[in-house]
């Protein structure tokens, strides 16, 4: 299903998971439940579900046809792989391929992948599980990461603590390192279709927000900066998956603050159905309006 347009540019979302995810008061360390209180006419049971009070999280790939090339943002979860202290995903079997061909992009279509972070819920089908061994997903792609997160995850991998975000970076990321379709890129890398990152560290040291032109048509790909609607009440709060809180405040309070201003169109990795929409001003803060 088509989500936006930006310019010429066409954008898919291929959601692999929509539902309940963490509770609030586990994810934000510093929630206080008046804020959900204060504000549930603008909250609901779309971002919060009425059942178990857990936070409603969306895990989607976006797919842009620039019209020269077909790239993905963040590839998701992924089949099989091995999370066992995430149980809800752990060896995962999704519909993600047959969606995306639904989409109309068959794997070896697939030009750039590019990757706001390494999170293991954000490069999950980089690869699949073939003869017992991950291969490249997209078997054409160049795999575009920003140095300066990879660097960091790969000293994560040699210390060898069991995390998932060290099991993602062995079985979704080594694996197209090896096959030479990973670009190690700079904060500001930029593709001639429109697209550039912007660094936007905190959540991870080399954490990226992709921006997107396109006729005089603007939009920016927030990856994990924002995470979910409830934060723009208090851009403050930082999760517990963030690796510098302190870092991740600034960053998002900085973005926040500059795309109200410019009412920017955004497509943040994990807000729920329809997921596009722009940030206002809302009682001394901000609000999420999704474009419907």
């Amino acid at each position: 299903m088509q989500l936006a347009r930006i310019g010429s540019f066409e954008v898919h979302r291929i959601t692999e998971y929509e539902g309940p995810f963490f509770p609030p008061h586990e994810f934000f360390p510093d929630f206080d439940p008046e804020v959900v209180r204060a504000n549930q006419d603008l909250l609901g049971p779309r971002l919060i579900d009425p059942a178990s009070g857990r936070l409603i999280f969306s895990f989607h790939t976006f797919v842009i046809k620039t019209g020269h090339h077909t790239i993905l943002i963040d590839s998701c979860l992924g089949n099989d792989k091995e999370r066992p202290t995430r149980p809800q995903f752990h060896r995962m079997r999704t519909n993600y391929l047959a969606d995306l061909a639904a989409a109309g992009v068959k794997p070896d279509e697939v030009d750039y992948v590019m990757c706001t972070h390494l999170h293991w819920d954000h490069v999950g089908w980089n690869t699949r599980l073939e003869n017992g061994r991950w291969v490249p997903t997209f078997p054409k792609a160049r795999y575009v990461m920003a140095r300066r997160e990879f660097s960091h995850w790969e000293g994560v991998h040699k210390q060898g603590e069991d995390t998932p975000h060290r099991r993602a970076f062995e079985d979704s990321v080594l694996p197209v390192v090896r096959t030479g379709q990973s670009q190690l890129v700079d904060d500001d890398f930029a593709l001639e279709d429109g697209l550039w990152f912007e660094a936007a560290p905190g959540h991870t040291p080399g954490n990226v927000v992709i921006h997107a032109r396109s006729a005089g048509e603007t939009a920016l790909f927030m990856g994990d900066v924002l995470h979910h609607p409830l934060q723009l009440f208090k851009p403050e709060w930082s999760t517990f998956a963030c690796s510098d809180r302190e870092l991740s405040r600034e960053t998002r309070t900085r973005l926040v603050e500059e795309h109200a201003e410019h009412g920017t169109k955004l497509l943040p990795a994990h807000f729920p159905t329809p997921t596009a929409g722009r940030i206002r001003r809302h009682n001394g803060a901000y609000r999420y309006a999704f474009e419907e």
